[in-house]
């Protein structure tokens, strides 16, 4: 554990209720949305035997969404096993013809299988990125309260996958942490329109003060749909742009009004030490002008590059004081007790000094991100990789 690791694991415990862990998806929040975390049923299956959800004998409870070694799942098991099932109810109001229902996961480690109301729902392979179902036709129309079952197939003995710092062996050894198997992220659903804004990708381009939205849009059926886009920074409007949706997307660049000095650049630019985030409403707009779909989002007018042995950030050489951080919390594992103790983990980094964090054969969540957005922290991040003997 890192020097940051060990200082905050004695002042985070779990005082805060789990579902305070703020929206999971910072920059694309919708109104209707609804957390499934807290407690599911659960099955170990150390061998990896069951194919279905009716072989499964529910036995366990977990407090989903820390992963079932650690103390905070309540369940604490540390030994060697193959698959974990979990299952929960939750009730929705019938959705009307023009919508449908997303399932979210925030992570699941390492293959994960979904099952709603008994009918296989999609499959992902990856313990540290997210993924979304649509599960409107699993749907049963005869019921209010919903099944969802989750099948989370992560061999510890499998050295060929992306597994970070996790151990394989019984105990942890040499540099090498506990394992986290099964759902370790959140995991949410929301109600969206069947046309709606399926994806946000901003991109700054300080030279040319720009930003830059891209736009996919989600369609059934060709129509005349404009994007409208909204930026701004406090009470001071940006930008109100419309563009028309070709081809199911939106690529723009937006102009911003540069002011040209730079004390007053510095109002807009982002960095560590003033993290300026430009706040954003994106509206789906039909041919009669009519919101199909609304969300809100942020970006930040800001560069990074590297010119020989510098990293520049907004064109001017910026010297980066990194904390290495393995990414584990006491009796939590990978995942945080709470999106408060995420928040006081940006706070502490940055009250010792650091204008970075170099996080360690880990993908963070995206409310870390946030927070470092918000206060103003660089983050290094390392994809996960695979460990093998030969």
């Amino acid at each position: 554990m890192s020097q940051i690791g060990r200082l905050r694991s004695a002042r985070v415990r779990a005082e805060e209720p789990v579902s305070d862990r703020g929206y999971p998806r910072p920059q694309m929040q919708r109104a209707a949305w609804a957390s499934l975390d807290g407690k599911w049923e659960l099955a170990i299956d150390e061998d990896g035997r069951f194919v279905h959800p009716a072989e499964v004998a529910w036995t366990r409870e977990i407090l989903v969404p820390f992963s079932p070694e650690t103390p905070q799942s309540g369940v604490h098991d540390t030994g060697l096993y193959k698959t974990v099932w979990y299952r929960r109810y939750f009730e929705v109001e019938p959705l009307r013809a023009d919508e449908r229902l997303l399932l979210h996961f925030g992570a699941v480690d390492y293959r994960a299988r979904v099952w709603v109301d008994g009918a296989l729902a999609g499959e992902h392979e990856g313990g540290y990125t997210p993924f979304e179902l649509d599960v409107t036709s699993r749907l049963s129309r005869s019921r209010t309260q919903h099944e969802i079952v989750v099948q989370a197939e992560d061999d510890p003995g499998d050295l060929n996958k992306p597994r970070g710092k996790q151990d394989w062996q019984l105990e942890s050894h040499s540099i090498w942490y506990p394992r986290t198997t099964g759902i370790w992220q959140s995991v949410w659903y929301e109600r969206v329109p069947q046309t709606r804004i399926g994806r946000i990708v901003w991109t700054a381009n300080v030279e040319r003060w720009e930003i830059g939205v891209e736009a996919q849009i989600v369609q059934q059926h060709p129509r005349e749909l404009r994007l409208r886009v909204e930026l701004g920074i406090g009470d001071v409007q940006l930008a109100r742009d419309e563009y028309a949706v070709v081809a199911c997307g939106v690529h723009r660049r937006i102009a911003l009004s540069d002011p040209g000095i730079d004390d007053f650049r510095n109002e807009l630019l982002w960095s560590p030490a003033s993290p300026n985030l430009i706040d954003a409403e994106i509206q789906l707009l039909d041919e009669r002008g009519q919101v199909l779909d609304a969300v809100r989002s942020y970006t930040a007018l800001r560069s990074f590059s590297v010119q020989g042995d510098k990293v520049v950030l907004n064109g001017r050489p910026y010297p980066l004081r990194l904390v290495l951080d393995q990414g584990y919390w006491d009796g939590c594992g990978m995942t945080a007790p709470s999106d408060g103790a995420l928040k006081r983990d940006v706070e502490l980094a940055k009250r010792m000094g650091f204008n970075g964090v170099r996080k360690h054969q880990k993908l963070e969540e995206p409310r870390y991100l946030y927070w470092a957005d918000r206060l103003g922290l660089c983050v290094w991040e390392e994809m996960p990789s695979a460990y093998r003997f030969t």
